[in-house]
């Protein structure tokens, strides 16, 4: 046999081992990497994903809903500080890309900002970044919130609380100065509360009827300081009347 055949079958043994290893140890490891990628992306949920929240004004179906989310270059901001100006939100949220307008909420009796705002941009794209990069981070020391949303129409960007306010401000518990202080509902209460304590435990300024014989007696009844000066005059006169103690002086006064 030649030399050159015992070389090739050398080589063919060899490269059937090779081979053989990759495929018992290579391969079964990219599918194990590929698996660890696919679970890793179904627990970590994407950033750019809308909440599931849906507008009860909303006319369309939850398919168009959908379709409208997923071209949509609107976003909802919330949980914004009634004193966040609409120059602050364009500086942070222009970071993300060219902002088309910002709508601000308003109070619908008042016409005061109320809380919340829409962001317009014009591409979807950018509108993506901001919820990966934007939500949930700080402006104005507070922690906004921003979420996906079909689109902008006129009237929506008045309150739909009873007040006037947003719904979650009617029946806020907690002291919140960037919005109004109390919530709407416990602003009654306290005002409620600062009426009955003022009506029962103010001062009283007047004198009851019923006393005020017991505090004219009083009144006219002399202190005990008065009377202990009354007193001291009486022994000062007693003094001088008493031909001791004026003896008494006299020697003093001529030695």
């Amino acid at each position: 046999m030649a030399p050159w055949h015992h070389e090739n079958m050398a080589f063919r043994k060899r490269h059937r081992t090779r081979t053989g290893w990759l495929s018992r140890n290579v391969v079964p490891l990219r599918h194990a990497m590929h698996d660890a990628c696919c679970l890793t992306a179904s627990i970590v949920q994407s950033l750019s994903v809308p909440s599931t929240y849906k507008d009860q004004q909303y006319q369309g179906t939850s398919s168009q809903l959908a379709l409208d989310l997923a071209n949509s270059t609107t976003l909802y901001v919330g949980n914004l500080s009634f004193f966040t100006t609409e120059e602050q939100i364009y500086e942070l949220f222009s970071k993300c890309g060219e902002i088309k307008r910002i709508i601000m909420g308003l109070d619908r009796n008042q016409k005061t900002p109320c809380g919340f705002c829409f962001v317009e941009y014009y591409h979807n794209a950018d509108a993506l970044d901001c919820m990966k990069y934007i939500n949930s981070s700080k402006l104005d020391e507070r922690i906004v919130r921003s979420d996906l949303d079909h689109g902008y129409r006129e009237g929506r960007q008045f309150g739909r609380g009873r007040s006037g306010g947003q719904v979650r401000d009617e029946y806020r518990l907690e002291f919140d100065a960037g919005r109004g202080g109390w919530g709407h509902v416990r602003a009654k209460q306290e005002a409620e509360r600062e009426r009955d304590q003022k009506a029962n435990y103010e001062a009283i300024t007047t004198i009851p009827e019923g006393a005020n014989l017991d505090y004219k007696d009083r009144k006219d009844e002399p202190s005990k300081r008065s009377r202990d000066d009354d007193e001291d005059e009486e022994e000062q006169q007693r003094s001088k009347a008493n031909p001791r103690f004026r003896e008494g002086d006299g020697e003093e006064e001529d030695a």
